[in-house]
């Protein structure tokens, strides 16, 4: 009697104990693929932002979601892993507590530029907080899928960053895609909002070098050839480096305002969608496979165009060479580094 009573209280103890202790979910393997870089402090690698500049970004993502994931009954909580080598970003719920962790290793890439950099954490914000699509996966329900996080990353997060006026001095490549210049005029109006869609762009463009240099991809990604893959359903893992480039540049250039909030199930809300008669601005079919309910329309580049590019710096200059090979110019010439 007396054994058997221990036993039940031991089970019932550790029973409580178990609930007691909130579940974490990691995303996924992380913003990157799973990848063996790392990127000490002080390595010959060592070509990115500065931990300075790692913090400015972080405090200013931090400052505008706090209070929005408060919103929602969360806290949040930003890992600042300066000192991890890890060339990746990740998100991860653990009871109320919504965590982004921001690796020291990413940010110290060649390519990251504090534009780029608040656009990783942006995109592991809309984890959290980027709706519909949501993952059907092992990661749970609770979070938006990987395109979608690059698509609402650009389109929410990065216009409450960038019009931040603590982001004024955020580093972010000297030249400016002549592509991405005109698409933005023509998709905005105000100059205010015509510099954070180029920004957006820019910063897209940073990180999908990125992408290129763990790919061992063979062609730059570049705005006027997107990727002509259309997927027979919904795309939940890592798009190819050009699509995850066409996702940045289609939610820089949609007109729907950061007050219209995305939906956890209604993926046409707070979104550009033929549905509701956008033709630009559209999620790119690489990865997104419209419900019944939208028009089936591809999304492309507003303006497609070969266009002359002048590199900016010291070197000769080519007044005709076109956009092709522009990824590797800009970094062979470290022009990531500008303000």
């Amino acid at each position: 009697m007396i054994r058997n009573s221990i036993a039940s209280l031991a089970a019932a103890v550790l029973l409580a104990g178990l609930a007691a202790q909130p579940s974490v979910v990691k995303v996924c393997r992380g913003f990157l693929p799973e990848n063996a870089l790392s990127i000490p402090v002080g390595s010959l690698e060592d070509r990115g932002i500065k931990q300075e500049e790692f913090n400015a970004v972080l405090d200013t993502v931090e400052k505008i979601y706090r209070p929005i994931v408060a919103e929602r009954g969360a806290t949040l909580v930003v890992n600042r892993k300066w000192d991890d080598n890890t060339v990746n970003a990740s998100a991860q719920q653990s009871g109320k507590k919504w965590i982004i962790n921001m690796y020291g290793g990413l940010a110290r890439h060649a390519a990251i530029t504090q534009d780029g950099f608040a656009l990783v954490a942006c995109h592991e914000m809309a984890h959290h907080l980027g709706g519909a699509p949501k993952s059907s996966g092992w990661v749970g329900s609770w979070a938006t899928i990987e395109g979608q996080a690059d698509y609402a990353g650009n389109l929410k997060c990065m216009r409450r960053v960038l019009s931040d006026a603590s982001s004024s001095g955020f580093t972010r490549p000297r030249s400016d895609d002549p592509i991405a210049v005109e698409t933005c005029d023509k998709a905005f109006s105000a100059p205010a909002d015509k510099l954070v869609c180029l920004r957006g762009v820019m910063a897209g463009k940073s990180v999908s070098a990125l992408f290129k240099a763990l790919s061992n991809d063979a062609k730059d990604p570049q705005l006027n050839t997107p990727d002509p893959a259309v997927v027979a359903a919904m795309y939940q893992k890592h798009p190819k480096t050009q699509c995850r480039l066409d996702t940045y540049f289609q939610g820089s250039q949609c007109g729907r305002p950061v007050s219209e909030e995305v939906s956890d199930t209604d993926v046409f809300s707070g979104t550009c969608n033929a549905k509701t008669g956008q033709s630009s601005g559209l999620r790119p079919r690489c990865w997104y496979k419209p419900p019944a309910g939208e028009p089936q329309l591809l999304s492309m580049p507003a303006v497609i165009a070969e266009v002359s590019w002048t590199p900016a710096g010291p070197g000769p200059v080519h007044p005709q060479r076109t956009f092709v090979g522009a990824f590797s110019e800009l970094m062979s010439q470290e022009l990531w580094k500008g303000r």
